[in-house]
């Protein structure tokens, strides 16, 4: 729905009738099409660990935002919610089918699987050592790890992750919603790699 304008009762016209062919939305087809060309473009190896994330809603938006990234593996820390969860599974809308994960006891435990997959571990974390997000080492095999919804990451995983990274913010919010906050450190990772990739055509 548009501001101020009327709810939508049925489908909407791909781009809207004045739209230029050029700009129209992508149909079914076509967004497969686009998306195996970015898959034939991605290398690196990207997990996610999520410690003691216990929303189930957020839980399922990650998992729905690690999926349309390529994250080949998922790691559930602590009293993390899983994607057997009906909240989760709601709002995963079935993509946790692409994504495999394992529940752990704890965040140190997590991070141990990630490093035996070869993975750096880089935590996403508000701490006096961390680094801006686009200064972290992002390039090559990565998992990326965030923490509970109110306290943020353990200690342990703050212990143990071998890079501590921030998302910088210019506004009066302190702090992001996790589900965000995966999204766009997930984002930023493949955009990393792909800027050094080979032009699409």
């Amino acid at each position: 729905m548009t501001a101020g304008g009327p709810a939508e009762t049925g489908p909407r016209p791909a781009g809207g009738p004045g739209a230029p062919a050029g700009r129209r939305q992508l149909g079914a087809t076509d967004v497969k099409r686009l998306n195996r060309s970015w898959r034939r473009r991605t290398e690196g190896r990207l997990g996610l660990l999520l410690d003691c994330v216990a929303q189930p809603f957020n839980v399922g938006s990650i998992i729905r935002t690690a999926a349309a990234f390529g994250v080949d593996q998922l790691w559930l820390c602590g009293d993390s919610a899983t994607p057997e969860h009906p909240s989760a599974r709601k709002t995963a809308l079935g993509t946790d089918r692409y994504l495999p994960w394992e529940q752990l006891p704890d965040a140190r435990a997590g991070v141990l699987a990630a490093r035996e997959q070869g993975l750096l571990v880089v935590a996403i974390e508000l701490a006096g050592s961390a680094v801006p997000l686009y200064e972290a080492p992002l390039a090559g095999d990565v998992c990326l790890a965030l923490g509970n919804e109110d306290r943020g990451c353990s200690a342990g995983l703050l212990a143990a992750a071998d890079v501590i990274a921030y998302i910088p913010q210019a506004g009066k919010v302190g702090s992001l919603n996790v589900a965000a906050a995966a999204a766009i450190a997930l984002a930023e990772a493949r955009r990393r790699e792909w800027a050094g990739a080979a032009p699409l055509g």
